[in-house]
């Protein structure tokens, strides 16, 4: 039976990638490190980026970790990776992900804001705002100014029934609707605005949400 790799090494234009398993018990895991930079057979010095994936590390665990690499005098961790968040970031995330809705007419002056998502079943009068830490969502006519991605989400969009917005915000990119954008059609009906690729703000037809955005679907199932 073939033993499970609980350290691999993989060479790169930028150095070597070393990636610990996840899982394994840790006396196990500084074991075959400890065999595999002994084992390395390299001359010179190696740049190392060094990823944890989602192993918890506290401090005296990463000095071990480090100590047996660099008992290597060719190797040189260059870069930690970790995917594991702070209690704070994933409560963010949260956050985010929850949709607030709010009912009846935006009126003049008004502002409402949300954490997360924001669904408006209602218009957005001229001078109004709608800010949104997520996606801003509206079922009816956009006329005011709408804010998605506050917090600086680059994915969030902005999608209206009707947009005649006099400004759209996403995260930090701010688009000015005095002379619409080109790309609007001439009856704003069902639409959509993105960050585009290039880093600007962008209007397409609501239907192409689902290719724009796929990571915005979380509905399981169906045929």
């Amino acid at each position: 039976m073939t033993k499970s790799q609980l350290v691999t090494i993989k060479g790169t234009k930028d150095g070597l990638v070393l990636r610990l398993d996840e899982y394994c018990a840790f006396s196990d895991l500084l074991e075959e490190l400890e065999e595999k930079v002994q084992g390395s057979g390299l001359e010179g010095v190696a740049e190392v980026q060094l990823h944890t994936g989602h192993r918890y590390c506290d401090e005296q665990d990463m000095k071990s970790i480090l100590s047996v690499i660099h008992h290597s005098p060719h190797l040189r961790v260059s870069k930690v990776q970790s995917d594991v968040i702070s209690l704070e970031e994933c409560q963010q995330r949260l956050v985010e992900k929850q949709s607030e809705t709010y009912i009846g007419i935006v009126r003049s002056g008004q502002i409402v804001k949300a954490a997360g998502d924001l669904v408006i079943i209602g218009d957005v009068n001229p001078n109004a705002q709608v800010i949104a830490g997520g996606s801003i969502y509206i079922l009816g006519r956009l006329k005011g100014i709408a804010h998605a991605g506050a917090e600086g989400n680059l994915d969030a969009v902005i999608a209206a029934s009707w947009l005649e917005a006099t400004h759209l915000k996403i995260a930090d990119k701010i688009e000015t609707m005095t002379d619409e954008l080109t790309i609007l059609s001439e009856q704003p009906e069902m639409e959509c605005a993105y960050i585009h690729d290039n880093g600007q703000i962008a209007i397409d037809r609501l239907q192409e949400l689902r290719h724009l955005r796929p990571g915005l679907a979380t509905f399981k199932g169906g045929i």
